[in-house]
């Protein structure tokens, strides 16, 4: 089983990436804006867009593209925690809307202030467990469930995407369900928002 070894080490690398990236934003909240009577509309649009992109790097993550696909055929039983995974993830979003909604005003007071970094905290949390889960119970599962062929094909997958994002630095990547070919490189995803 090197091959799901590799996958599932692969996939916990991604994780550790966008740990370090919410655990920075966290800190950033709790040590600097938490203390603070008002924040500026650059503060809050910072934070905003920094939680969008994580929101989306974490939509877009190969576990999501090509593991929960496969376990999701090998008929393993594990709906009841994807779901669980999906509120998770649907909290994180609320969290998200919640703290935009927020910086789209003025937050000129500490009760303003309290409730931006309480959204920026329910977002970092949220997607925290989902992560922990995902690992603690989601990787055992689809290393019981998922079979030898399986694992190739999804490792495969992986590493073609790895390709195809290499190549094309600032596109958008392929759809999960298409195979990387030279025709889809013209495809653009949606603009995504600059750090202010």
């Amino acid at each position: 089983m090197l091959t799901a070894t590799y996958t599932l080490v692969a996939l916990s690398v991604e994780q550790t990436s966008m740990r370090v990236s919410l655990h920075a934003v966290q800190q950033l909240v709790q040590k600097s804006y938490a203390r603070q009577s008002a924040l500026t509309e650059g503060q809050a649009d910072y934070v905003c867009d920094t939680l969008r992109r994580l929101y989306e790097s974490c939509q877009g993550r190969k576990l999501d593209r090509f593991l929960l696909p496969a376990l999701r055929r090998a008929g393993a039983g594990a709906e009841p925690l994807l779901c669980e995974l999906d509120m998770l993830s649907r909290s994180a979003a609320e969290a998200l809307g919640t703290a935009c909604r927020l910086a789209a005003g003025s937050i000129n007071d500490e009760e303003g202030v309290d409730a931006f970094c309480l959204a920026v905290e329910r977002f970092c949390v949220a997607l925290e467990l989902r992560f922990d889960r995902e690992e603690r119970e989601l990787f055992p599962i689809a290393r019981a469930a998922i079979a030898g062929e399986a694992w190739f094909a999804v490792a495969n997958q992986m590493l073609a995407y790895d390709a195809y994002r290499e190549e094309h630095r600032g596109r958008a990547p392929p759809p999960a369900h298409r195979p990387v070919r030279a025709e889809h490189t013209h495809r653009q995803g949606p603009p995504v928002s600059h750090v202010h």
